[in-house]
């Protein structure tokens, strides 16, 4: 089984896998490269939908180049804690690159979304900065903005932890939370929207729109609102255990 970085040619098989719709699993077995290989070495060029052969290439080169990477210094520093459970510490770490890639292309910053990804799988219940800025290979002003950024979106909180050293935690009801402000700010659009029925003047053309674009966003809000409250229970409920 071939080992080593991904020469410029499997780079290109990746590619011509992907356009032709393959799973990551029948491309690795394809270039006789594990599977974790080719799902991070697609997110973290992009994703499946952007992975470009040359591109890829030459970033690993650029990568070389510089020495130890952070993902490959990330992997040293997280070792002990991915052997936990019995887990694949290469499939945890391919994941993790999925899942941030997945928030990245909901619109949220890279660095952010790094960060969240190591709160959301790790066991400990919450991160110190300086846990974080160890895992993730950063400086410390990178983690502060990436964090000021997920509690202006109330999906982090801080905890006193050990000491006078605080803790980021992703809990329960941080989700809940994160799903009842969204559908105040979408209540928020829906009013504003409303307003311009008045400025525009009823029954022109430009008030028809915003009236319904007002209903949409009300409705839309109401239903966001409505789930959250009865689901929220789902995010305390353990699940259920297999039978041995």
């Amino acid at each position: 089984m071939p080992g080593g970085r991904l020469t410029q040619q499997e780079r290109r098989q990746i590619a011509l896998g992907l356009a032709d719709g393959l799973a990551y699993a029948e491309i690795a077995r394809r270039l006789e490269r594990p599977t974790s290989t080719v799902t991070r070495e697609v997110m973290r060029n992009g994703g499946p939908t952007s992975y470009r052969a040359d591109l890829a290439h030459r970033a690993a080169e650029r990568r070389a180049h510089r020495g130890k990477s952070p993902a490959a210094a990330r992997r040293t520093a997280e070792a002990p804690r991915r052997t936990v459970h019995g887990r694949d510490p290469e499939a945890v770490l391919a994941y993790e690159e999925t899942l941030t890639t997945v928030l990245v292309h909901s619109g949220m910053p890279r660095m952010t979304a790094r960060v969240l990804a190591l709160l959301l799988t790790g066991d400990e219940g919450g991160l110190t900065a300086a846990d974080l800025v160890q895992r993730l290979q950063v400086s410390p002003a990178t983690v502060s903005k990436a964090i000021a950024y997920l509690e202006a979106q109330t999906l982090v909180r801080r905890e006193r932890g050990e000491g006078r050293r605080e803790r980021y935690v992703v809990d329960d009801d941080v989700w809940y939370q994160s799903m009842i402000d969204s559908a105040k700010g979408t209540a928020h659009l829906a009013e504003t929207a409303r307003q311009g029925v008045g400025v525009l003047g009823p029954g022109t053309a430009a008030a028809v729109r915003m009236e319904n674009v007002a209903r949409f966003l009300d409705y839309v809000s109401e239903s966001i609102t409505r789930a959250a409250d009865q689901a929220r229970a789902i995010l305390h409920t353990r699940p259920e255990q297999p039978a041995e």
